[in-house]
């Protein structure tokens, strides 16, 4: 296993089971039972070497830090590829009440190996994407998921921006984590799945509104930005005054 003093550049997985809690006592013994099983074989299935972390399990949460070791991009792709492989396969043998749906989070930084576990405001952080609602709502919207994950900005910009993986950006939707102290950009990815924001009937980018200018006597010049939703449609059966209107033709099928 990798020792370092001090403070040292590495990676955080940090993953934890949703509903939990919910399960009766040999539910939960059994989910303690199956998740590093789970998680060793998704490592092993990406010739990653889970002796070499240092590994801290909190029963149905697991937190892994290593050095950086440029393992990075084969942790965001292959090891989360892998991992949802295994889930899909463990849960394909069980009722829908018995799956083992994840959370999880990645973030790198300074982390020191502490006399109590580790120490670095990179591994709060870590903690704070991995209890973020996003990744609660991003299981609720889509049910048939197994995997919700967070890409801290950095881990983020320096893999998938990067091009050092298979994923591109649309795989993910940039989101904000309001967490305790904490408040960060992070990008969010649910593998399998068309990333949507909660109630959503397609895919969505988080994006700023357009801008719009004002013209003389509060008229908007120069505004492309309609939309659907903010089109009347009006029948007239005698003449009317349209000047500083906008009018757009159809058919009636649309």
């Amino acid at each position: 296993m990798a020792e370092w003093s001090g403070f040292y550049p590495c990676t955080c997985i940090a993953v934890d089971a949703q509903a939990y809690g919910g399960n009766n006592d040999r539910r939960q013994s059994e989910i303690q039972h199956d998740l590093p099983r789970i998680l060793s074989r998704a490592a092993g299935g990406t010739g990653l070497d889970r002796s070499q972390w240092h590994i801290q399990p909190k029963g149905d949460e697991e937190l892994a830090v290593h050095p950086m070791d440029g393992t990075e991009p084969r942790l965001v792709d292959d090891f989360v590829r892998h991992l949802v492989s295994e889930l899909r396969e463990y849960n394909g043998t069980r009722v829908p009440t018995a799956r083992m749906r994840l959370r999880a989070a990645i973030h790198h930084g300074p982390v020191e190996l502490a006399d109590n576990g580790f120490a670095g405001t990179t591994v709060v952080t870590t903690a704070r994407l991995l209890s973020s609602r996003h990744l609660y709502d991003a299981l609720t919207t889509h049910d048939g998921a197994d995997l919700a994950l967070l890409l801290s900005d950095d881990v983020y910009r320096s893999t998938v921006a990067g091009g050092h993986t298979t994923l591109s950006a649309a795989d993910f939707r940039c989101v904000t984590v309001r967490e305790k102290e904490c408040e960060a950009a992070a990008w969010l990815q649910v593998p399998g799945h068309e990333v949507r924001r909660p109630g959503a009937g397609r895919p969505a980018v988080d994006q700023p509104e357009p801008p719009t200018r004002e013209g003389p006597g509060g008229d908007f010049a120069g505004r492309h930005d309609y939309r659907g939703e903010q089109i009347s449609v009006n029948n007239f059966t005698a003449p009317v005054d349209l000047r500083g209107g906008v009018v757009g033709f159809g058919s009636a099928g649309g």
